[in-house]
């Protein structure tokens, strides 16, 4: 049975295969899966980071990883109103509604 298709893949598996496995077999095959933090922790640092840095295209990927990993939407929302102060209005607001779309407000329960 083949392996299931990663969300690189089915993005850029056919025209970009050498980033796809870099993506695959370093970043997430490697880096995510070293001892030294949680996949939460990692979670959040990247969240915060895309976010900081108005990495729109990949945030919501890894908003929807970060509840996987165990990020409350009570948490991430508490860490992207921090980052409000040093990264930017504008970075948090739209990382916010980012999160908004994924998990929902406050009335709806998390996905």
């Amino acid at each position: 049975m083949p392996e299931k298709e990663s969300a690189a893949q089915k993005a850029l598996g056919e025209l970009a295969p050498k980033m796809v496995s870099l993506t695959d077999d370093v970043l997430f095959g490697d880096v995510w899966e070293r001892p030294g933090l949680s996949p939460r922790d990692r979670s959040l640092i990247t969240v915060t980071t895309l976010a900081a840095l108005y990495r729109t295209d990949q945030l919501g990927f890894h908003l929807r990883l970060a509840v996987k990993n165990g990020l409350s939407r009570e948490e991430l929302v508490e860490a992207l109103t921090h980052l409000a102060f040093y990264a930017g209005w504008p970075n948090a607001m739209s990382a916010l509604g980012r999160l908004k779309d994924i998990v929902g407000s406050t009335d709806s329960p998390e996905n």
